[in-house]
């Protein structure tokens, strides 16, 4: 079994719990929400090596996965993978920053960088589905404007991916996405045990790539 510092996906029953914990709380979140949004987001990471079909095949119907790979073969060979999963499993299938393969892919959606959002209405005009990363307050309002479905704001928590990189904390996720007439999608060091913090808040659900390949060996249930 390997452990959340090596990046693999965990098995057996303590893999299932926090999955299930994980689904849970995300769907009490999206409920508040009520935009018809997936609750649950899982981002790719080609720096993990990982069974990402088996991870996808985990989600719960209606969440939805993007795929992240930075090197174009590795983006199109995966995506063309989980396509045939997600449309098994009811899983929406974005892609990161590759507006014309996800037109390839037929897509449900694309997913754009902060640096990139000025891409948003390219994005509109081909998809349904158009969703923006934001690491700061003005990059949530400008998306907003800009039309963007949902917006994830990052990094929420502590994370591996941004080591040495404190989170935002959820008092700054909330000053963050007041206000705000776009859904926010919490992502960043999100796992069965930090989404407990999350629930005063008014948010589309979360996004997260560890939390869910390698959940947390100790999971405990909020008050």
């Amino acid at each position: 079994m390997l452990g959340a510092g090596m990046g693999g996906v965990m098995s057996g029953s303590g893999s299932t719990e926090a999955r299930a914990k994980l689904a849970r709380y995300a769907g009490r979140l999206n409920a508040r929400c009520g935009r018809g949004l997936p609750a649950l987001v899982l981002m790719t990471d080609d720096t993990l090596a990982v069974d990402w079909m088996e991870a996808v095949r985990a989600l719960p119907r209606g969440s939805a996965v993007v795929v992240r790979h930075r090197e174009a073969g590795a983006r199109e060979a995966l995506a063309l993978g989980l396509l045939v999963v997600c449309r098994a499993r009811g899983v929406k299938l974005l892609i990161a920053d590759d507006v014309m393969l996800a037109v390839r892919l037929r897509a449900d959606g694309v997913h754009l960088p902060q640096a990139r959002m000025a891409k948003v209405g390219q994005a509109r005009a081909q998809f349904g589905l158009v969703t923006v990363s934001a690491h700061d307050r003005a990059a949530v309002v400008r998306a907003c404007v800009l039309g963007a479905d949902a917006v994830f704001v990052s990094p929420v928590f502590a994370t591996a991916s941004h080591a040495g990189r404190g989170g935002l904390g959820v008092v700054r996720l909330a000053a963050m996405s007041a206000g705000c007439g776009c859904p926010v999608y919490a992502l960043g060091g999100v796992d069965a045990n930090s989404i407990n913090r999350l629930g005063g808040l008014r948010l589309a659900g979360v996004a997260l790539v560890r939390g869910w390949l390698a959940p947390p060996p100790s999971v405990r249930e909020a008050c």
